[in-house]
């Protein structure tokens, strides 16, 4: 009798709101990194509401976009688990730590999900992940080129 395999878990993905923005206006001067690095995606994608509202503002011209990221939140091909009240004093802390990078809230929350969900592996146009760290000294793996 013979081991059973079971189907490696992937960790999920954390996705930031100017990776959104490129995947989602084709105008976007990273777009093709962006689309590029989401169909290599085989992992759950997560955001927090953070990223969601300022893509959603971001993209409030571009009725298409808009409806596009609120179908893939109601479709489960991304996902919010991260809740803010759980977390608050975390996030406060990211944004004191990086205050001179600077550290908005939404990366603050993202960092606060990388220690939470245990994956430094975003999608993000944001050069500033390569100075944060999530869990005190673990670096982030940017998986779309930065240019």
């Amino acid at each position: 009798m013979g081991l059973v395999k079971f189907p490696v878990q992937h960790l999920p993905v954390l996705a930031d709101t100017g990776f959104f923005v490129a995947l989602l206006n084709k105008r976007e001067v990273g777009h093709l990194r962006c689309q590029r690095a989401y169909q290599r995606i085989d992992a759950p994608i997560i955001t927090c509401e953070a990223c969601v509202a300022e893509t959603l503002h971001l993209l409030r011209h571009a009725r298409q976009a808009v409806n596009a990221l609120l179908k893939s939140i109601r479709e489960g091909a991304m996902e919010t688990p991260f809740r803010l009240s759980d977390s608050v004093a975390e996030v406060q802390n990211h944004m004191e730590r990086y205050a001179d990078t600077p550290c908005d809230f939404a990366d603050a929350c993202l960092i606060a999900m990388a220690d939470q969900f245990g994956t430094g592996d975003i999608l993000t146009l944001d050069s500033h992940f390569k100075h944060y760290r999530w869990r005190r000294n673990r670096s982030f793996r940017l998986l779309i080129p930065l240019e």
